[in-house]
């Protein structure tokens, strides 16, 4: 008798088991959509955030939500690192879990929001990529008809503003035509969280960009005003312009991992170099916060210690 009352409890936990991965599974359903259709959250960060939860329910296997307290979630935490997520993806991991759980506070009734007040581990920060100033030279040299590429004007004019206003892809992508003001050679972006600001464009490229509005004047279609169009006269997508930087790197015998941020990097970086003026780069890169424009001073002063190094007798290294 004793097995067969064992085994209904254990039968009795199996059912509410399953019951409550259901209903976590629901909540997270219901949660989706809140931020699909009221939070307006594009499909990739709602991808996102789906990604991170369900993380959050395996890790809590047939503990209930509303069972889970802080001690929980920093083990969670300490799991995923140990697994090798490295600090910047445990903080996203932290900040969707947060978010959850408000939802739930909100919507569903629950009292406590264990993930509050949990911090991520710090991960190493990296220091960005940025080419040289010949390297980034030699990726502009593209000659219109040498190589048959119809594309080319309009690419070059792409890879001349980003190095001349240190423009993010986004950015860049969602350029209108009326936001260039080749007059008063300045650009008008809408950046992070839709803030404008208005960014200077150097003469090499007002004159790639001069090209190049003369051309799409010609394959334009009606109603599009997007600054940069492809062959068919319709707005260019971030991955369409990810393959034509690949595309050039390669022919122009640079590395072929180049990217559009790493332009936005060697702009921030050369300006500095040259001018040491932190708060104008900040401004120009459109930064919040001044602590993330510095990052680019630590580039600086490598630059520095690597001619230092070069030049002075007493410095060079066997």
């Amino acid at each position: 008798m004793a097995d067969a009352a064992k085994a209904r409890r254990d039968a009795a936990a199996d059912v509410n088991d399953a019951a409550g991965e259901k209903l976590a599974q629901q909540h997270l359903r219901d949660y989706l959509d809140y931020l699909a259709h009221e939070r307006r959250l594009s499909a990739n960060t709602t991808a996102s955030y789906k990604h991170d939860v369900e993380t959050l329910l395996k890790l809590a296997g047939t503990t209930a939500l509303d069972q889970l307290d802080v001690h929980h979630i920093r083990r969670f935490v300490a799991k995923l690192h140990a697994g090798g997520l490295d600090g910047r993806s445990l903080a996203r991991a932290l900040s969707a879990w947060r978010g959850f759980y408000k939802y739930l506070g909100r919507d569903r009734g629950f009292k406590v929001n264990p993930c509050v007040g949990i911090r991520a581990p710090k991960s190493v920060r990296r220091l960005p990529h940025a080419l040289s100033p010949d390297e980034a030279t030699r990726l502009m040299q593209i000659e219109d008809g040498k190589d048959r590429d119809e594309l080319a004007v309009r690419d070059r004019a792409m890879l001349e503003l980003f190095y001349s206003s240190g423009l993010r892809l986004s950015e860049l992508t969602g350029l209108a035509l009326d936001d260039i003001d080749l007059g008063d050679a300045i650009v008008r972006v809408t950046g992070k969280g839709n803030k404008t600001r208005v960014v200077p464009v150097g003469s090499h490229a007002i004159a790639a960009l001069q090209a190049w509005i003369k051309q799409r004047s010609a394959i334009v279609k009606e109603d599009e005003n997007a600054l940069f169009v492809t062959q068919y006269g319709v707005r260019l997508k971030p991955r369409a312009v990810q393959l034509r930087f690949k595309h050039w790197a390669t022919k122009q015998g640079l590395d072929s991992t180049l990217h559009p941020h790493m332009l936005r990097h060697s702009f921030a970086s050369h300006v500095l170099q040259s001018s040491g003026d932190l708060r104008a780069v900040q401004e120009m890169l459109g930064h919040s916060s001044i602590s993330t424009t510095q990052v680019y001073t630590q580039l600086d002063f490598q630059h520095l210690a690597k001619v230092y190094d070069q030049a002075h007798p007493r410095a060079r290294r066997k």
